[in-house]
């Protein structure tokens, strides 16, 4: 499964659990850059001029989101939410600071030592916790205070 993908299939199966339907037009693709973020962003834009919110599959794409977001004269979070996924050290230092979804990088490469030295080599499905990190690009710092 190519990377991100499986936030790509997180976001659908979060819609259809509302019993929303996916909107092909309200994704785009891109590499987990910043390049790949802006240019994600000016294609969505394009299609979807007057979205509200964006969720990028990495805190570098989040960024170039902004980036572009903020040429286009969009204002983040007054005019479009944003998150980020990673909490990447860029996310606290982008203007403004990224909401981002946090990994627990330390603990997936100790479950994934386990995993390799587990002798039995049999297969096992992990799931580790995320957290949200609530900064202003969400708009939503006063609620989780």
């Amino acid at each position: 499964m190519p990377p991100g993908r499986d936030r790509l299939l997180g976001y659908r199966a979060a819609l259809e659990a509302e019993g929303l339907a996916p909107d092909d037009a309200a994704e785009e693709s891109a590499d987990f850059t910043q390049e790949g973020g802006e240019q994600a962003m000016r294609q969505l834009l394009k299609r979807r001029p007057w979205l509200d919110a964006v969720f990028a599959a990495s805190d570098l794409m989040a960024a170039g989101a902004l980036r572009t977001l903020a040429e286009a004269g969009r204002r983040v979070p007054d005019d479009v939410a944003l998150v980020g996924y990673d909490d990447d050290p860029i996310a606290a230092s982008t203007s403004p600071p990224l909401t981002s979804v946090r990994q627990p990088i330390e603990e997936m490469g100790r479950e994934m030592a386990r995993l390799l030295l587990d002798a039995s080599n049999a297969p096992r499905r992990v799931i580790l916790t995320t957290e949200l990190q609530v900064r202003l690009s969400s708009g939503r710092v006063a609620e989780a205070m």
